[in-house]
């Protein structure tokens, strides 16, 4: 096991939860002296030391000593949030029977406010084509997605939500949004601000090189 594993959330299959990743970066968070970034290894300053992926981090400091690493002590942390949210029994997405993927597939058809292409929302939910293929037909059985063959292509479909399915999304998101507000509730606002621009700098650079591999 390294850090970056997780059990798959809500059981699912490839591509229902977060996108395995290696933590092979070179780059770590900040100046480092030593294995584990502080001096002469250990834990990384300012990190706690009680949570799972620090003790997963230990271990293989144990086995390779001279190993950064940095890049799982961020990744590992990053998929096993995402994994413990999207388990959590309590969500309101799970009490309603839906994985984080369904309902981000959901939401770009609300959020759009128009018909999608299968092509058009594996971009707008950064999935593969298989794994929208599968969410959508699990949708369709449910009644909440309904699709419309194109009058001058019937190898394209186009896609919309059923009035079922807008009352779903409009009536869980907020509920979604207050769970969230809660499993958060441990940082300040300056935290959560500060967590979320780092965020969204990883993400904005993640995009640029991989999501261009992926297009």
């Amino acid at each position: 096991m390294t850090a970056t594993d997780g059990p798959s959330p809500n059981g699912g299959g490839p591509g229902d939860g977060p996108e395995p990743t290696t933590g092979t970066s070179a780059a770590g968070p900040g100046p480092r002296t030593g294995a584990g970034g502080g001096p002469g290894g250990g834990d990384p300053v300012g990190h706690r030391q009680g949570d799972t992926v620090a003790a997963v981090v230990r271990q293989w400091q144990a086995v390779h000593p001279g190993l950064d690493t940095g890049p799982m002590e961020i990744i590992g942390r990053i998929n096993r949030c995402a994994a413990l949210l999207q388990q959590a029994e309590d969500a309101p997405l799970r009490r309603a029977g839906l994985s984080r993927p369904e309902f981000d597939l959901l939401g770009a058809l609300r959020r759009t406010g128009h018909e999608l292409t299968p092509g058009e929302l594996a971009r707008e939910t950064f999935s593969s084509g298989a794994a929208v293929t599968k969410r959508l037909k699990q949708l369709t059985e449910r009644g909440l997605v309904e699709r419309r063959g194109d009058t001058r292509d019937r190898r394209v479909a186009h896609l919309r939500l059923t009035d079922a399915g807008r009352e779903l999304v409009d009536g869980i998101l907020p509920a979604q949004l207050a769970y969230e507000t809660a499993a958060l509730s441990g940082l300040d606002a300056p935290g959560q601000g500060e967590l979320a621009a780092l965020l969204g700098e990883l993400l904005a650079q993640l995009e640029g090189r991989l999501g261009a591999l992926r297009s």
